[in-house]
């Protein structure tokens, strides 16, 4: 994870950089900057398109891209969320919506057009990805992988609905950045899950179980809450499908507590750790007989 990936780091890290610089201003002045700017939404968003980009840079090695392709793909992502950074912060900063402005001026449309340009090119990439790891050997960690992909793509249909709908809310209450978000955040918590058992020597059937029985109940409750968001209804509160969602979180938050249990194990096993050492390449054993 993460080899050869310095720029798409690099790139992430400039999203909390940008998301510090952005909270200073925010205590010196406040978020509002008239007539549509804030800071509060530029904040938020450096720093989760950060948390992406690192997100990405440490799935992407595990693709199975040629060198050149993988070339592409990491310049696209980065040319892209570079964009990104750049419309987000200098808008909100200069007082105008940088996707939806009522109140800015041709340039500021036009901003906002190349900013859904980019967010559809991110769509892409990661709709790529998503078909090029169901076409790599399951790993425990390459089905987290694949099942965050997976919830990416509800995300990416909630950030095409709010390109179209020109707006994040719909009806009285459904606001679609709920379900972008959580959609997106399977990259670290399905993930987290994969990379855990990944670690774990044998027990292969219960660590399939565990990753899809916790994948699935995460989707099925961003499915529940994209149908809430969909009906025009806040997903919190008090009724039935935000009640099923929290459930299923609850059910996947334990499959978490056990893949965490069973890491700890295994990295206290002593058993564990001698077949590692014995694991090690010719090559690597050659080199301590030397």
């Amino acid at each position: 994870m993460f080899k050869g990936e310095k720029g798409l780091v690099m790139t992430g890290l400039l999203g909390f950089l940008l998301a510090a610089v952005v909270g200073l201003f925010i205590l010196v002045r406040g978020p509002v900057v008239l007539p549509e700017g804030n800071l509060g939404n530029a904040f938020s968003f450096n720093a989760a398109i950060g948390i992406f980009t690192l997100s990405i840079a440490a799935v992407l090695p595990l693709a199975g891209f040629s060198i050149k392709r993988r070339k592409a793909v990491r310049w696209l992502f980065m040319n892209a969320v570079l964009h990104a950074y750049a419309i987000e912060t200098i808008q909100h900063f200069r007082g105008f919506n940088p996707r939806f402005s009522r109140e800015g001026s041709v340039i500021d449309m036009i901003a906002g057009m190349i900013f859904g340009i980019q967010s559809l090119l991110i769509v892409t990439l990661c709709f790529i990805l998503m078909f090029k790891f169901f076409k790599v050997s399951a790993s425990p960690l390459i089905l987290g992988v694949r099942y965050a992909f997976i919830s990416v793509f509800a995300a990416n249909l909630a950030g095409v609905a709010m390109i179209v709908l020109q707006s994040r809310f719909l009806g009285n209450d459904g606001n679609f950045i709920v379900l972008h978000g959580m959609g997106f955040h399977a990259l670290q918590t399905l993930v987290l899950s994969g990379w855990l058992l990944e670690k774990v020597h044998g027990r292969d059937r219960l660590k399939k179980r565990l990753i899809h029985s916790g994948s699935i109940a995460w989707i099925a409750s961003i499915i529940l809450i994209g149908v809430q968001t969909v009906l025009g209804r806040t997903v919190f509160e008090f009724t039935l499908l935000p009640i099923l969602a929290v459930s299923l979180i609850v059910i996947w938050l334990v499959t978490v507590w056990v893949a965490v249990t069973l890491f700890k194990k295994a990295e206290g096993d002593p058993q564990a750790k001698n077949t590692k050492v014995l694991e090690k390449p010719i090559t690597d054993q050659t080199m301590i007989i030397k």
